[in-house]
C-alpha cells in the first residue's frame, strides 16, 4: 500500500509532476476514483491534487530525524505555493491516507493559518484533515 496526500482548494492550481520540484503536484499513488473519493468524503472543495505523496506526513519524533526535517521543509513550501494561489478568508485542506482509505472516517482535524504556525509543534498523522486558512 502507499501513503498519498491531497490537498482541496477554491481554485485551480497547475499540475507540477517535475522530478527537481521539492513539492509535487499532480498524480502519483492515486488515481481518478480515489481524488473522487476523498473530495466527496473527506474535503469541502471543488478542486482535489494528490500532491508530494513521498513525504512523511506525520510530524513527529517517531519518524527519521533526515526525513522529518524534509517533511518540514516541504509542508512549509507547500503553504508558500498555496499562498500565492489563495485570496485573504480563503483556505485550503490538506489530508493523508493509504491508498483505498479515503472514504473512511477521519481520525482528527487541526486548523492553521498558512503563514503563523509552529512547524515544530504540530502533529498531523494519517487520516487527519487539516485546513490551511489565509
Amino acid at each position: 500500500m502507499s501513503l498519498a496526500s491531497y490537498i482541496g482548494c477554491n481554485v485551480e492550481i497547475p499540475i507540477n509532476d517535475e522530478d527537481d520540484d521539492l513539492v509535487t503536484i499532480g498524480s502519483c499513488f492515486s488515481d481518478e476514483e480515489h481524488r473522487i473519493n476523498v473530495q466527496k468524503y473527506q474535503f469541502k472543495t471543488p478542486y482535489v491534487y494528490e500532491v508530494s505523496s513521498d513525504w512523511g506526513i506525520e510530524i513527529s519524533e517517531y519518524i527519521n530525524p533526515k526525513r522529518c526535517a524534509e517533511s518540514k521543509k516541504k509542508l512549509i513550501d507547500l503553504c508558500k505555493i498555496m499562498d500565492s494561489y489563495l485570496k485573504n478568508g480563503d483556505f485550503f485542506e490538506l489530508y493523508s491516507c493509504w491508498i483505498g482509505e479515503e472514504t473512511e472516517k477521519r481520525e482528527g482535524e487541526l486548523t492553521l493559518q498558512i503563514n503563523s504556525f509552529d512547524i515544530d509543534q504540530i502533529k498531523m498523522p494519517e487520516k487527519t484533515l487539516v485546513r490551511f486558512e489565509k
